[in-house]
């Protein structure tokens, strides 16, 4: 690992907690009706987001040209270059790891699906990205979405499936994995304990309350995850900032998900 690739991860995992606290804002083709929803005003969502002091944001190529200057300093930026949809209808990498640099980033993500008649393609896409980063000295933050095709094209969080999301994820030879939390809590942590680079986990869909997101990520934390990267359960939340006091008090201070809820007002 180059000295860049470890400065750069060295502040992706700043906190004294050694855990990161993530929002992610990179959904782009795969959110739907721009029309509805929390990212209908993708400026406010991030305004949002960054409102709840993350240790870093992940949004695509064009979103950082157009809204992040404002934010430069006060949050790692990590460059989505993943753009697919579940069922192969757009399937496209829009960002290398120079045009992270040139934004001034601190890790490129490569966000993939796997399984399929088209998992080989979107491994390429990631060891390329990863032989490419290696250049720079840019990590690279693997976003893995392992799918089911029986009853359309569904993303799914089994124990099997989410194994063997992260074991693409580092032998393709990525320098953090961002994976869903399977639920199973002993065999999540088997899957981290055999993983030989940091996992954290995705926010995944928005749950039904904010305290069933943040027992999630409770336990993930318990089982070895290093922290969550949230999108839907801070933009898509009432109150973002509680939210994401919430969230930093599991992630970075231990708390329960009850005490991170109750200290934060949510």
């Amino acid at each position: 690992m180059s000295l860049g690739t470890k400065v750069r991860l060295a502040r992706l995992f700043s906190h004294p907690s050694g855990n990161l606290f993530g929002g992610a804002v990179d959904h782009f083709v795969g959110y739907g009706d721009v029309r509805k929803g929390g990212l209908a005003d993708l400026p406010g969502a991030l305004a949002r987001v960054m409102a709840g002091k993350p240790d870093y944001v992940s949004i695509q190529p064009g979103t950082a040209r157009h809204l992040w200057p404002q934010y430069a300093g006060k949050a790692s930026l990590v460059i989505q270059a993943g753009c697919f949809t579940p069922d192969d209808r757009i399937s496209e990498l829009i960002a290398t790891p120079e045009d992270a640099v040139r934004a001034g980033a601190d890790a490129l993500a490569v966000a993939i699906p796997v399984r399929g008649a088209t998992e080989g393609k979107y491994i390429r896409w990631l060891t390329d990205s990863v032989n490419a980063a290696a250049r720079y000295g840019m990590p690279v933050v693997a976003h893995i979405y392992p799918r089911d095709f029986t009853d359309g094209a569904k993303i799914v969080f089994t124990p099997d499936e989410i194994a063997y999301a992260a074991r693409i994820g580092y032998e393709s030879g990525v320098d953090v994995i961002k994976i869903g939390y399977t639920g199973d809590f002993e065999s999540f942590r088997e899957t981290v304990r055999t993983c030989p680079v940091p996992v954290v986990i995705a926010g995944g869909p928005k749950t039904d309350t904010l305290l069933g997101a943040l027992q999630q990520t409770a336990d993930a934390i318990r089982a070895g995850a290093r922290g969550a990267v949230v999108g839907r359960n801070l933009w898509g939340h009432g109150d973002p900032q509680k939210a994401a006091l919430a969230f930093r008090g599991v992630i970075h201070d231990g708390l329960s998900a009850k005490d991170a809820l109750a200290k934060a007002g949510a």
